[in-house]
C-alpha cells in the first residue's frame, strides 16, 4: 500500500462487513456470489449514477470517507481506496476497492459534475450507496443507469 499512498490517498482501515476468517475446504463449500433476483441470477448490479449541480467535489479525504461510508451501507466490504486530486481545476479521481467489486468517482467542479460507478455482487444494495453521496454532494439532479451484469439462465 505504501506505492498508492505516495500516488495519493488510500485507506487504511478495511471494513469487516463479509470478511470470513474460514479457508475453503473444498469446491463444495465455495459460496456462489451470483444473486437471484426478479427470476433472473446474476453477477451483480452495475449502477452509472450521475451527479449534476453538485457541491463537494474537490476535496479528495471528504469523497473517500463518503464514499466508503456509503460502500458500508450497502452492505460492502472495503479493501482499500485511493483518490487523486487534479489541479487546477481541483477534480478528484478515484476508487474504493470491495471485495465485492467497487465504487469510482471522477468529478469536475468547474461544471458542477460527477460521474459515479457503483458496481456490487453478492448481498449488496449498491441502491443504498446513492442517498449517503448525496448528502455530500447536494446534487440537483440525479441520473441512476442500472445494469445487471454477467446474466445466467436459471
Amino acid at each position: 500500500m505504501n506505492a498508492l499512498a505516495q500516488l495519493g490517498m488510500v485507506s487504511e482501515h478495511p471494513s469487516d462487513n463479509q470478511i470470513s476468517s474460514a479457508p475453503f475446504s473444498s469446491e463444495d463449500d465455495r459460496k456462489d456470489y451470483f444473486v437471484e433476483k426478479d427470476g433472473m441470477k446474476f453477477a451483480g448490479t452495475h449502477l452509472l449514477v450521475d451527479l449534476w449541480d453538485a457541491r463537494n467535489l474537490d476535496d479528495p479525504e471528504q469523497i473517500d470517507r463518503t464514499l466508503c461510508e456509503a460502500a458500508v451501507t450497502a452492505g460492502a466490504t472495503i479493501l482499500h481506496s485511493h483518490f487523486h486530486h487534479f489541479t487546477p481545476n481541483g477534480g478528484v479521481s478515484g476508487v474504493v476497492v470491495l471485495a465485492e467489486s467497487h465504487i469510482s468517482i471522477h468529478t469536475w467542479p468547474e461544471r458542477n459534475f460527477a460521474a459515479v460507478d457503483i458496481f456490487m455482487c453478492g448481498a449488496c444494495d449498491p441502491h443504498l450507496a446513492i442517498p449517503v453521496m448525496q448528502r455530500l454532494f447536494q446534487a440537483g439532479r440525479i441520473e441512476v443507469d442500472e445494469q445487471r451484469r454477467g446474466r445466467v439462465p436459471l
